[in-house]
């Protein structure tokens, strides 16, 4: 056994074995993979294998689309068939909010490069004869796609890897994983022991127990999935004696099942509530090929609708039922990158759709390891987007929650109820009695939106048309029964309501709880400069000003933004996203010195913010505090400690809505009293809470960026227009790529867009955008109707030459094309005069 390798593989099922083969692939020929049994013996060899392209997230969508093309690559690089049948995937559509999906979908997909047909249910009926279309509105087709012989498909890509240099163990069990002092990692085994640069971890079921071995509670815990296979069909059999093709995978998602062909019979997956999380603790050290015990039961709901709809799946009988563990995230979406807190430590774990994500998640974290970045914007995957909250309660609510989710509609306004609240600020029980409904955030309870005193929603506008197994459009109903949200693709019923609120901070002043903020103090004798050294804008050289500075990738990309303000001498607070806590300070970390001369505290905890906005927030924080507001004495952009009553805080005159306003930085024990200060002081100018939804239209208006939409390690930060945030002439991280970049040549332009047209619907992101011969030219990353200019919004990026003010464009949402103008950023108050007043 090798003692010294570049990097070892622990797991030997189709995403550790795809990751052996990429870092093979990239040059790493010197990498081993190390597994306990045989190849495929955890929860590969039971998989469906099916290739489902379609994905609401940005970032798996991409790993799945070169997954599917790769597969074809590989079976030709080295001779071995991997069973892959293209035999399309068809998801029917039996509701109007489900075409929405669809829809909305069609645009990601078009942004991304993967076909999708949109279908009849006459031609659903052409291309399944076994099919019955009453009732269905139509479908998509995903025509390259369909299923893989998992077994196979691992046999091949450890093949490819063998074949370029790398090492496979098996019959090995890894007992020990050790860093060194130098930094690289000790991987002890029942065989010996080898010491590498880096590890990555592809343990399936075991991610919790190999994570515990290094320390790390790793975000996994596998939940039971059945499917049924059925004897033989005749009217299969004659189909495959003609010669006709395969019927293909059908996905009735509105009964949460898929059914395809399987040796001349039916397989049909359903995905119930009601289904168990399993190895809690992980599997036993001796567990192979393990199934566990099916429970028709559980399935009988979702085996009828089946009949219905395929009445040939009821015509034969079962041959087996497979119940077996499919690794889950708290979202459903794969946990790929650097571990938290540990160098050269690498997860690729969680995966639910791991034969479909394994090629493109290998891939991508090859790059991510030997390039030092990912080629693909990453966040959506990122095993930091949890944190030390995702406990194994959290992870049992939450992951039999995401798997009895997976065919629900992914509404972008969705908040699900599993393991909430959690945490929560002492403003809380406050907001919630006046109205607030929350959204939740990194763990954290926010106010969305708040509901009229007595408001709720009539039974007859909740339903979604159909009797439907698994789907609902409506929030869970507070704690006194009232339902108050329907989500939706479109402008829902809170529309009004934000419009409302935005309406009062515009006018008058509001206020919003922002505590989920990431915060955390950088101090020490070399703070500044290895701030300066780190991120791309200059901090301020005189105290109490704030800057909005950027760390970047190597290649000039965006990676996190922080507000900076120095708040004491060689103390520095640094505020980033509340959903990327943990990714900006495992970064910060990774990036700090070494010799003591900065140190880096965590105060996420410690400090709320409440954010007071609006022409008379002025008038209600003088009220409560004896310094001097003016603009002479506070300006924008500023920051200083105030007394607020008898409590304090650090006020910085700076918001996310574009109004004049002030962010309170106080110690969290302090904010019930600064909040019923605020609340009474502006009483007589109107104050009303406002919410999320309200900040982030108001957002949109001002052409505010947000990582990871406008802001991505896929664009150049000057494609993202950031240039007043950069000062070329000092040195900082990424400085080379970015200005290579820029000297290359920009491929995109970050634009705004007004779009024309619009009643009941507006951009959410992702949507495609053409020029007006109908060629794509960019996406949109993010839109809202903008109630203090009275249009409806898109942010987008654009091909150069379309971002130019006054180009005419064509934006498809939800299948409809509007038409949309190119407008100077900012569109309301562009001069800044509210922020400065």
């Amino acid at each position: 056994m090798k003692t010294q390798a570049r990097a070892v593989v622990i797991g030997g099922g189709v995403v550790g074995v795809s990751t052996l083969y990429h870092l093979a692939r990239k040059g790493w020929t010197d990498s081993v993979l190390i597994e306990r049994k045989e190849l495929t013996s955890g929860s590969t060899w039971h998989a469906a294998g099916l290739l489902p392209l379609f994905n609401m997230s940005y970032s798996v969508g991409q790993i799945h689309k070169y997954s599917v093309r790769f597969y074809e690559e590989l079976q030709e690089e080295t001779g071995m068939n991997v069973g892959f049948s293209k035999v399309s995937n068809i998801r029917l559509a039996r509701t109007k909010d489900r075409w929405d999906e669809y829809m909305y979908y069609a645009g990601i997909a078009e942004t991304i490069g993967i076909k999708v047909n949109i279908l009849t249910p006459e031609e659903v009926k052409e291309i399944w004869p076994l099919c019955e279309t009453e009732g269905l509105l139509g479908a998509i087709q995903h025509p390259d796609d369909g299923y893989i012989q998992p077994a196979d498909l691992t046999q091949a890509l450890a093949k490819g890897a063998r074949d370029r240099g790398a090492t496979i163990y098996r019959n090995t069990s890894v007992t020990g994983i050790e860093q060194l002092e130098d930094g690289r990692w000790k991987v002890t085994t029942d065989k010996g022991e080898i010491v590498a640069e880096h590890v990555i971890s592809c343990t399936g079921s075991f991610a919790r127990k190999t994570g515990e071995m290094v320390g790390i509670n790793v975000p996994v815990i596998p939940v039971e999935h059945q499917y049924i296979v059925t004897e033989p069909h005749p009217a299969i059999l004659e189909r495959k004696a003609k010669g006709l093709p395969e019927m293909g995978v059908l996905r009735e998602s509105d009964s949460a099942w898929y059914m395809r062909e399987e040796n001349g019979g039916l397989l049909l997956g359903p995905y119930e509530h009601g289904a168990p999380v399993c190895y809690v603790d992980g599997p036993s050290d001796e567990s192979e090929y393990e199934l566990f015990q099916e429970e028709l039961e559980r399935l009988m709901p979702h085996i009828e609708t089946a009949m219905v709809r395929v009445p040939a799946f009821g015509q034969v009988g079962i041959k087996k039922v497979y119940n077996g563990a499919i690794a889950y995230t708290p979202d459903g979406n794969p946990i790929v990158g650097p571990a938290p807190g540990l160098k050269g430590f690498w997860l690729n774990e969680g995966h639910s759709f791991g034969i479909t994500a394994a090629g493109g998640a290998g891939w991508q974290l090859a790059e991510w390891i030997v390039d030092g970045e990912p080629t693909l914007d990453m966040m959506g995957v990122d095993p930091r987007r949890f944190g030390p909250y995702a406990t194994e309660g959290y992870l049992i609510a939450k992951n039999e929650e995401a798997y009895a989710n997976v065919f629900t509609m992914h509404y972008p306004d969705e908040e699900r109820a599993a393991a909430r609240p959690l945490k929560t600020t002492p403003v809380y029980d406050r907001l919630k009695s006046m109205g607030a409904v929350f959204g939740s955030v990194y763990g954290w309870e926010r106010p969305n939106w708040f509901a009229p005193e007595g408001y709720s929603l009539d039974e007859s506008e909740l339903g979604v048309g159909v009797d439907v197994l698994t789907n609902h459009n409506y929030a869970p109903p507070l704690e006194d029964g009232r339902i108050v949200e329907k989500w939706s693709f479109r402008r829902s019923n809170y529309f009004e309501h934000v419009g409302n609120e935005v309406k009062n901070v515009h006018e008058k002043v509001g206020v919003l709880d922002m505590s989920a903020f990431a915060k955390m103090e950088v101090s020490g004798p070399g703070a500044r400069a290895w701030l300066e050294s780190i991120f791309a804008n200059a901090i301020p050289k005189k105290r109490g000003r704030i800057a909005l500075c950027h760390l970047l990738t190597v290649h000039g990309g965006v990676r996190a933004e922080f507000t900076v303000y120095e708040w004491a001498p060689n103390r520095f607070y640094l505020v980033s996203a509340g959903a990327y806590e943990a990714h900006d300070h495992d970064y910060l970390r990774k990036l700090a010195p070494s010799d003591g001369s900065v140190r880096l505290s965590a105060i996420t905890q410690r400090m709320g913010v409440l954010v007071l906005a609006g022409p008379r927030s002025r008038d209600v924080l003088q009220k409560l505090t004896r310094t001097s507001l003016d603009n002479k004495n506070f300006p924008w952009l500023s920051g200083k400690e105030i007394s607020v009553g008898v409590a304090s805080a650090h006020a910085l005159r700076v918001n996310f809505v574009g109004e004049l306003g002030w962010e309170l930085h106080h110690p969290i024990e302090m904010q019930n009293y600064i909040f019923d200060q605020l609340m009474q002081a502006g009483a007589e100018f109107g104050i009303k809470p406002f919410g999320i939804r309200a900040m982030l239209a108001m957002s949109v208006e001002k052409s505010y960026r947000l990582i990871p939409r406008e802001m991505s390690i896929e664009y150049n930060a000057y494609e993202s227009a950031l240039d007043r945030f950069i000062k070329p002439e000092k040195e900082f991280l990424g400085k080379q790529g970015l200005l290579a970049g820029k000297e290359k040549g920009l491929k995109w332009n970050f634009a705004t867009l007004i779009v024309e047209g619009t009643t009941d619907v507006d951009a959410r992101g992702s949507e495609a955008i053409y020029n007006e011969a109908g060629v794509l030219i960019g996406r949109a990353t993010n839109g809202a109707y903008g109630w203090r200019i009275g249009k409806s919004l898109a942010l987008a990026m654009l091909q150069p030459g379309y971002a130019e003010i006054g180009t005419k464009v064509k934006i498809k949402i939800l299948g409809t094309l509007y038409d949309a103008t190119v407008v100077e950023e900012s569109p309301f108050d562009p001069q800044n005069a509210a922020l400065r007043a």
